[in-house]
C-alpha cells in the first residue's frame, strides 16, 4: 500500500470517527423516532429510503473503529428509528414514502393513486435484517410493526410486477439513479430495471430471514421461493449473451392480440427487449448474487475493466463513456448519474467483485475510492455527492456523507479484515 494511500486512510479514519454523529437527527413532526440523514449540509433533515440503509452500514463500521459500548448504545435508536418511522407511515395498502421531512404531511405526500407512482425502494427489509443480524438475531423490536413491512412487499408484488416476473418502475421519479436514460423520460411501467430487480431479490431474502427470526416459518419459505423465482427471471430475461452483461429490459410493447391480422400468424412470444445501454447498475446483478460465476467473470473482463466504458481513474463511471447520453453536468433533483463517479456505484461494484472472488478488480476500485475521498478531504475538509471521473474534481454538494462513508468498509477489506456488510 503506497504512502499516499496510507496517508488518505489515516485522514479518512480521523474524519469519520470525529464527525459521524452529524448524521443523527432527533424526532420531530411526522418523524416519531430518531433517524439518520445523508449529510451535514444538504438533505440535512430528510429521511431517505436507500440512503438511510447504506448510511447505517457505514455507521456500523465507524462504530467498530470507535469501539465504545456507549457509542453503540447511543446509535441504536437512530438506526432502528429509520425503519420504525417508515413503518409508522405504512398502512394496509402497503404504500410507503420515498422520503419524509419534518414538515411532511401524509395528505400532501401520498399520491391519489398509489399504484401509479413509485414508492420506497425495496430495501427496508434489508435494513431491518442488517440490524437484526448485527444484534445476533434479535428481532423483537420489529415485531409490533412487522405486519406493515409485509403490506409493503405485497404492494410491490401485486402492483409493480410484470407478468414475466420482473419488477418495473411506475414512473421515472425518484428511482435512486435519477436520470438513468433507460428510465428517465420513458413511458410509465416500461422498464424492468436491473437495479430494482437486484434490490428486490435481496429484499425477499431479507424478508425470509426476518420471518425466520420472528417464528413465521411458512411465510419465510414463501419469500425464499419468491426470491428464487425472481432470480430465475432476471437470469433468463436480463442477461445478454452477445454483450456478456445484465441489462435493463423494455416492456413498452404492444399487447399480444391473436385476432389482429398482421400478428395472428406470428404472435409475440417474448416478454421484453434488452436495452443495450451501458449503465453501472448492470453490476448490481453481482452485488445481489443473482449473477452466475461465469457471467460475473465475463462482466468484469468485458465491462468493469474497460477504460473506454466504465473503468475511470477514480472508479466506475455511472454511464459508459461510449454512450451518447454521457454527461457530467451538475444537477440536483434529478441528480446526474450519466457518467459522474458516485461513491455508492463504486461500493456496490466493489462488493459484487468481492462476492465472486475477483480480488484484483475489487482492490483497484477500493484504492481509487480511497484516493478520491482522501484527496477531497485533504483539499476541502469534506466530501461531495459526486465527482468527475477523470480527475476526481467534486461536482456538487459539499458536506455529503451518506454512502460515501462506505469507503471505510472497503479499507478494512483491503487491510485483510472482515468489514461490516449489508445483509
Amino acid at each position: 500500500m503506497g504512502e499516499t494511500i496510507a496517508r488518505y486512510i489515516a485522514l479518512i479514519r480521523r474524519t469519520f470517527t470525529k464527525d459521524y454523529e452529524l448524521m443523527y437527527r432527533e424526532p420531530g413532526g411526522p418523524l416519531q423516532y430518531k433517524f439518520l440523514v445523508p449529510g451535514s449540509a444538504h438533505y440535512s433533515d430528510v429521511l431517505w429510503d436507500w440512503d438511510s440503509w447504506l448510511s447505517d452500514v457505514a455507521l456500523r463500521q465507524i462504530l467498530r473503529e470507535v469501539n465504545s459500548p456507549e457509542a453503540h448504545e447511543k446509535a441504536l435508536p437512530y438506526e432502528q428509528g429509520c425503519i420504525l418511522n417508515y413503518l409508522s407511515w405504512t398502512g394496509g395498502d402497503g404504500w410507503m414514502p420515498i422520503a419524509v421531512t419534518r414538515n411532511s404531511r401524509l395528505e400532501d405526500v401520498k399520491p391519489k393513486n398509489i399504484y401509479e407512482q413509485n414508492m420506497h425502494k425495496p430495501c427496508l427489509a434489508q435494513h431491518a435484517a442488517f440490524l437484526v443480524r448485527e444484534a445476533g438475531g434479535d428481532a423483537e423490536w420489529l415485531h409490533e410493526k412487522f405486519e406493515n413491512l409485509q403490506y409493503f412487499l405485497n404492494n410491490y408484488r401485486n402492483h409493480h410486477r410484470h407478468p414475466c416476473g420482473l419488477y418495473f418502475w411506475q414512473t421515472d421519479f425518484a428511482i435512486g439513479v435519477d436520470d438513468d436514460p433507460c428510465i428517465f423520460y420513458r413511458p410509465p411501467r416500461s422498464c424492468g430495471s436491473i437495479y430494482l430487480n437486484s434490490m428486490m431479490y435481496r429484499e425477499l431474502l431479507a424478508m425470509a430471514y426476518l420471518c425466520e427470526r420472528l417464528g413465521l416459518d411458512e411465510i419465510g419459505r414463501f419469500h425464499a421461493r419468491e426470491a428464487e423465482t425472481l432470480k430465475t427471471a432476471i437470469n433468463e430475461i436480463c442477461w445478454d449473451e452477445r454483450d456478456g452483461c445484465y441489462y435493463n429490459v423494455d416492456f413498452n410493447l404492444l399487447p399480444v392480440d391473436r385476432a389482429q391480422w398482421l400478428h395472428r400468424n406470428q404472435p409475440r412470444d417474448y416478454d421484453a427487449l434488452i436495452m443495450r445501454m451501458g449503465v453501472w447498475s448492470s453490476f448490481m446483478a453481482m452485488w445481489s448474487g443473482v449473477a452466475t460465476p461465469p457471467r460475473a467473470r465475463r462482466m468484469a473482463r468485458g465491462h468493469i475493466r474497460n477504460p473506454r466504458t466504465f473503468n475511470a481513474p477514480y472508479g466506475i463511471r455511472t454511464l459508459s463513456k461510449m454512450e451518447k447520453m454521457y454527461n457530467l453536468r451538475a444537477s440536483g433533483n434529478p441528480s446526474t448519474w450519466r457518467g459522474p463517479i458516485w461513491g455508492v456505484a463504486n461500493y456496490m461494484t466493489f462488493r459484487g467483485l468481492v462476492n465472486y472472488g475477483l480480488a484484483a478488480d475489487a482492490r483497484d476500485i477500493a484504492e481509487k475510492t480511497i484516493r478520491l475521498f482522501g484527496r477531497d478531504l485533504e483539499r476541502f475538509g469534506a466530501l461531495h455527492e459526486y465527482y468527475q471521473p477523470e480527475n476526481g474534481e467534486p461536482i456538487l454538494n459539499r458536506g455529503f456523507q451518506n454512502w460515501n462513508y462506505l469507503v471505510l468498509n472497503m479499507i478494512v477489506w483491503l487491510e485483510g479484515g472482515q468489514p461490516v456488510t449489508e445483509f
